[in-house]
């Protein structure tokens, strides 16, 4: 079976697994419509008894390297509601949570900001030599989103997730798998396969059992990143209005480190 949801491309393969491939390449730049196709196809996916994990994937050079901000910070898709109102990028992150249908993510290339959230999203990553993973957000002048402040520190730890959020450092793979936030360091070769052997392990499970077990796993994950994203809209939206964000697109863009002046 194949089907497509906006930009993302699902197959049905033999063995219950589907691949979830997003075709935005090379860089695969996040928006909201994308996050809601995602979610389209998830909660697709959760209905459909041929299914019992999914591969989500890119086409391209990177799995997701963030928001596209060479048209301003607009494109970071965090600006388009009212104060005070729920982020609706946000809302459709949150129901990736509420998927049912455990995920494995092959993060090749960069994953930056909500892209590096969306692969946080998953239950589990494969990392491969080239990959870069970064929550950049502080070089942008702005607060991390996607819900990262919650899901980030429960697989890391606080201290590692402080660090990547104070700095804005970028890790690679090995360091990502020595950290616990990769489970399978492939090759650039293999990434794929190796995401789709693991979702087939899964697959071959009793899919009743794969549900129970991943719920009592994750309890209220869902409603968490939600009351966390609602936090960090709160944030984003006063601070993406400051000159230093301006400055951290700039910055960003050209390759160099902010000259900010906290206004």
């Amino acid at each position: 079976m194949k089907q497509q949801y906006g930009d993302v491309h699902v197959t049905l393969t033999d063995g219950f697994v589907a691949i979830c491939e997003i075709h935005r390449g090379p860089n695969n730049f996040f928006d909201q419509q994308l996050i809601k196709d995602i979610a389209d196809c998830f909660a697709d996916l959760d209905a459909e008894p041929a299914c019992r994990s999914i591969v989500l994937c890119s086409q391209g050079k990177h799995f997701c390297a963030g928001a596209n901000f060479s048209s301003g910070a607009r494109a970071s898709g965090t600006q388009g509601h009212a104060e005070g109102e729920t982020n609706p990028l946000y809302a459709e992150a949150v129901r990736l949570f509420r998927c049912k249908t455990p995920v494995i993510a092959a993060v090749q290339g960069a994953a930056v900001g909500g892209g590096f959230g969306l692969a946080v999203m998953a239950d589990f990553r494969v990392a491969c030599p080239n990959t870069r993973m970064t929550a950049n957000f502080v070089k942008l002048g702005f607060t991390p989103g996607f819900g990262l402040t919650h899901t980030l520190p429960r697989i890391i730890g606080v201290q590692k997730a402080n660090l990547l959020f104070m700095t804005g450092r970028r890790i690679d793979g090995e360091t990502a798998y020595a950290w616990g936030l990769a489970d399978i360091y492939s090759t650039a070769e293999a990434i794929r396969d190796d995401a789709i052997k693991l979702a087939r392990e899964i697959a071959e499970n009793a899919p009743l059992a794969l549900v129970s077990v991943r719920e009592q796993l994750r309890p209220g994950l869902a409603d968490a990143v939600e009351a966390t994203t609602d936090i960090e809209s709160r944030e984003q939206y006063w601070l993406q209005r400051t000159a230093d964000h301006k400055e951290g697109v700039k910055a960003v863009s050209e390759k160099r480190v902010g000259d900010f002046t906290g206004t």
